[in-house]
């Protein structure tokens, strides 16, 4: 295998010449500043079927290839996630990146992983001594724009198999024209001759949320390219073979269990595992998942060991060794090759664990597991009649998931009405005392609140709801869900408290307080307002205004020397 982006020899190379270096953004005024908003590199990898064993290669490499397993004749695409090796990370990976300001929190940027978008063609060629042209051109992002990236290597992958580098030159200078992908924007992308024009989501959308409004660029020419959305799958399609058991899939995502997807392909590997992770959406995926995985990943021997429990991964495979190696994994989904006639196909079935074969498995979902909640046969029935009614995939795909999306939130409603009851009372925020604390959750006493204000109020779904909670407890969801909501209330609390400082009288409080105490006062404002000033706290600027009137008021008051060191010339 050879790698590299249009010319260079490796990818440190490559990314030099066409990408963003791996330490993040770049500032706005440097050179591919606007490329490395959007990707990190671009690789070209070349399978070479004489020299390719004897090579080095890296994970980006395998994960750019179908294994032997697949037999991938013509053009096919698929996805990866790696893990970012060594080297310095971003600097604002602490918390929310500039970029991230809005973004739904599962849409936000990967600080320690990568996303591989591969278009990968193997044909027959008879200049090559094997007989086959086998290539990939890989796109690297810490963005989950599936649907945007596939749409833009569909565009340009032909042509590059085509005319090489000099294409890809002239697409990545096109990339470096683009605006920032900033969240609640509609963007028009050109790129090759057409433009691709885009919602980038944000917050504030709402699932009901219509088609693109037009960008001012309806009047140009060609006219644009409208993806309905960068990110989401066609969910009906990738889920058909196992909507029997979506509502059971769905648990084993929100609790974070280990779950290996073997499936015929790359294509169908990834979308599988990207569909699973998607279902818990507004919910943050919190768990580490693969949409495609190989033996040669340098995490394979992590993912594998068997000296201590299965880790909190979806893995996607390809290679039935897996099934072997991980047998001892709690749940295993075999899926077969994708039919898409037009009747359901047939539903893989529930089987224990002791049925699974390391070679020849059939496909099923092979787990021990018993879902608490009963399964909902009207949602089957709603889509088995949109079949015989030949309704099309989108509109099939919006049935189900807005059925995941309800599902989703009749859980997550109890838990943020009882976080929201844990916030101290407004009127306990004084000006001039330390704030009081978020109260502890107590899981016993958010059970007991069930029984008023649980999810059966929005959910018609039977079952042990309180068990579903109380597993969830111990997932790195609501060890994901609790910590994210906490640090939003405590900056919610750091905000209200600067506002009750603003408006009370700095004058009077000053009178009969000691030089320490009023220096402690500007120190405190003026890292409130630096973090303000970072869109940290939700302030209104004629706060963060009144704030440094105060500060210049405090430091006024001190002698001479004392504002000489709080304001050096």
């Amino acid at each position: 295998m050879d790698q590299g982006a249009g010319a260079g020899n490796g990818p440190q190379r490559a990314r030099g010449r066409l990408g963003a270096p791996s330490s993040g953004m770049r500032a706005p005024g440097t050179p591919w500043a606007r490329f490395s908003a959007w990707l990190e590199c671009v690789c070209v990898v070349t399978f070479d079927l004489e020299l390719g064993q004897a090579l080095e290669k890296s994970s980006i490499c395998y994960l750019s290839f179908p294994d032997s397993h697949s037999g991938c004749l013509g053009d096919t695409q698929f996805s990866f996630r790696i893990r970012q090796c060594g080297g310095q990370r971003c600097p604002g990976h602490a918390g929310e990146k500039p970029g991230d300001r809005g973004a739904p929190a599962s849409l936000q940027r990967e600080p320690a992983h990568y996303f591989g978008y591969v278009y990968f063609r193997q044909v027959k060629d008879s200049s090559v001594k094997r007989g086959y042209f086998q290539k990939s051109l890989v796109l690297l992002s810490r963005l989950p724009f599936v649907r945007l990236f596939q749409a833009l290597l569909g565009l340009v992958a032909p042509e590059f198999f085509d005319k090489l580098a000099p294409c890809l030159e002239a697409v990545c200078n096109e990339i470096d024209q683009w605006p920032a992908p900033a969240p609640g924007r509609t963007l028009s992308l050109p790129v090759m001759g057409v433009v691709l024009q885009v919602h980038i989501p944000s917050r504030a959308d709402t699932p009901e949320s219509g088609p693109l409004e037009p960008s001012g660029h309806e009047t140009l020419l060609p006219a644009p390219v409208v993806l309905p959305s960068v990110h989401e799958l066609d969910l009906f399609r990738c889920f058909r073979p196992v909507l029997a058991h979506v509502q059971l899939l769905w648990e084993l995502m929100l609790l974070g269990e280990p779950l290996l997807v073997l499936a015929p392909s790359p294509a169908v590997s990834s979308e599988m595992v990207l569909a699973l992770t998607s279902c818990l959406q507004p919910l943050k995926f919190c768990c580490d998942y693969r949409p495609y995985f190989t033996i040669h990943d340098s995490e394979f021997k992590e993912f594998t060991t068997r000296t201590q429990a299965p880790p909190n991964v979806v893995l996607g495979v390809t290679n039935p060794f897996f099934i072997k190696t991980l047998q001892h994994w709690p749940h295993i989904l075999r899926v077969g090759e994708p039919k898409m006639s037009g009747d359901l196909p047939k539903q893989v079935k529930l089987k224990k664990p002791s049925r699974l074969k390391t070679l020849d498995t059939k496909p099923g979902l092979y787990t021990a597991y018993t879902a608490h909640l009963h399964r909902d046969k009207a949602l089957l029935r709603r889509l088995l009649k949109g079949l015989q009614k030949k309704r099309p995939s989108d509109v099939q795909t919006a049935v189900l998931r807005r059925h995941l999306l309800e599902l989703t939130q009749s859980f997550i409603i109890p838990l943020e009405h009882y976080m929201a009851s844990l916030m101290p009372l407004q009127k306990g925020i004084v000006p001039w005392k330390t704030p009081p604390q978020i109260r502890p959750f107590r899981q016993d006493d958010f059970l007991q609140s069930l029984e008023r204000s649980g999810p059966q109020l929005t959910c018609v779904l039977k079952g042990d709801w309180l068990g579903l909670y109380r597993r969830f407890f111990k997932s790195p969801h609501f060890d994901g869900w609790y910590r994210q909501r906490h640090r939003e209330m405590t900056q919610k609390l750091e905000a209200l408290h600067l506002e009750a400082i603003c408006e009370a009288n700095i004058e009077i409080w000053m009178k009969d307080k000691s030089e320490v105490e009023v220096v402690d006062l500007i120190l405190k404002l003026r890292e409130r307002l630096v973090r303000a000033q970072g869109h940290q706290l939700p302030v209104k600027e004629a706060t963060l205004k009144r704030a440094r009137l105060y500060i210049d008021t405090a430091i006024g008051s001190l002698p001479k020397d004392l504002q000489a060191v709080l304001c050096p010339p």
